[in-house]
């Protein structure tokens, strides 16, 4: 589900839509459901603050930052339903007739399915599409400062640091499906 907010993001970028210095501002939502509140995978996004759009990618990339996720949903789509709803229409327009989404972020949601076949399809869709952002997803380390305090985050990616040549791309881990790598 990430990756496909991240699709959504880069074509954004690419429209020029956005830019990566463009501020996008952290809500009590993407605070509580997706920061530190959540207890889930996060940047520790400050209520209230302002992040670039590349921190927030970087987030997502290496950290698998619910709140990032969300914080670009409601910057991009002006809330996490609407940016749902546009997840599943550039799903459509990709040909990805299975996939569903009720979130920015692949939390448990009823809306929420995704194929493994449409995933690759996702995936090959932003190597090709988009390969001026494709080695974020191999960055090793994302640090950044959250006003008071810096955060160092390693890649979540355990194929990254094997030296077998993987260069990405997302990890995941919901209860239902357990633990997930699209390399």
């Amino acid at each position: 589900s990430k990756l496909m907010t991240l699709a959504i993001t880069f074509r954004a970028l690419k429209e020029g839509r956005i830019t990566l210095d463009t501020p996008m501002h952290v809500s009590e939502h993407a605070w509580r459901t997706g920061g530190g509140p959540s207890g889930t995978a996060a940047m520790f996004a400050k209520l209230g603050s302002e992040f670039k759009v590349s921190e927030l990618i970087r987030g997502i990339a290496v950290q698998s930052a619910n709140d990032a996720a969300i914080i670009l949903a409601e910057g991009l789509g002006k809330s996490e339903d609407k940016f749902a709803e546009m997840m599943t229409a550039e799903a459509r327009a990709l040909g990805l007739s299975k996939s569903t989404f009720g979130n920015a972020t692949g939390l448990p949601h009823p809306k929420q399915l995704m194929t493994v076949r449409e995933i690759a399809i996702l995936a090959r869709h932003l190597i090709t599409t988009y390969p001026e952002y494709y080695g974020i997803f191999s960055e090793r380390v994302f640090e950044f400062n959250n006003g008071n305090r810096t955060f160092k985050f390693g890649n979540r990616n355990p194929l990254l640091s094997m030296n077998i040549g993987a260069d990405g791309l997302k990890t995941g881990f919901i209860k239902e499906a357990g633990y997930n790598l699209v390399g």
